[in-house]
């Protein structure tokens, strides 16, 4: 069958250990005529031999595996020539950050549907046809992918206005919405950029231009005044930042 525009369908490799995902989605690539599974693989080791045997365009690759991860999988291919695209089909959205720290091309969250997988396709065909990106002009992350319901978005890190810890997640606060993101506070810090976001506190993160003023309360405890209306307490340990910031 043919894909889009008339271009061939993609020669795919479904990899998952669980016999149920592996038939949804053998179900699913038969449905979508962009879609030739060639292969089917229910473990890492076998999805790497199955990819050099048959050079497949794309992989549908679990993550949560016995064995070779998902993960370690994907981090094997970088290093093949020419490289087949990932979509990571699994039941956690825990893994996001270090799918796209892999180059995935999306991330779909089991049960996969139809319409989700057909959308997933379409950034693959996109990717093949764009450009090798250049080389990246900074260290710092520039987007970040967030679950929301059954699918993943992507976020523009100067888009994120504050960051607050909930437990083991990440609330990330863009405008009137806000996501849940897999992440520790740390982990975040390190990849935002410290020239557009400061830390104020242990479990808050702000976008410098976010912050509308700096006050005390005459005892010694700073706030944050943000452009929403909200107020951010600045731990000591965080305060010498926030007051250089002002130029204090």
């Amino acid at each position: 069958m043919a894909g889009d525009a008339g271009e061939p369908p993609l020669r795919t490799l479904v990899v998952d250990d669980e016999p149920l995902a592996v038939e949804r989605l053998q179900i699913l690539c038969a449905r979508e005529p962009a879609i030739d599974l060639v292969g089917v693989a229910s473990d890492g080791e076998a999805a790497l031999r199955l990819a050099e045997a048959l050079a497949p365009d794309l992989l549908l690759l679990d993550i949560a595996m016995p064995g070779l991860d998902g993960m370690e999988v994907a981090r094997a291919l970088e290093r093949r020539s020419p490289r087949p695209a990932v979509i990571f089909c699994t039941a956690f959205d825990q893994y996001a950050v270090a799918a796209f720290d892999v180059s995935a091309v999306d991330y779909l969250l089991k049960p996969v549907s139809a319409d989700r997988l057909a959308r997933a396709i379409a950034r693959v065909r996109d990717s093949l046809r764009a450009p090798p990106p250049a080389a990246p002009s900074s260290q710092w992350t520039e987007e970040l992918w967030v679950p929301h319901r059954s699918e993943m978005i992507r976020i523009a890190a100067i888009d994120i206005d504050r960051i607050e810890a909930e437990r083991d997640y990440m609330r990330l606060h863009v405008g009137a919405r806000s996501f849940l993101l897999h992440q520790t506070i740390s982990e975040l810090e390190r990849q935002l950029d410290p020239a557009r976001f400061i830390r104020l506190h242990r479990s808050t993160i702000v976008r410098r231009q976010f912050i509308a003023r700096l006050r005390h309360d005459g005892l010694g405890v700073w706030h944050a005044d943000l452009a929403d209306g909200a107020e951010v307490r600045i731990g000591r340990t965080y305060l010498h930042a926030a007051r250089e910031m002002a130029g204090r």
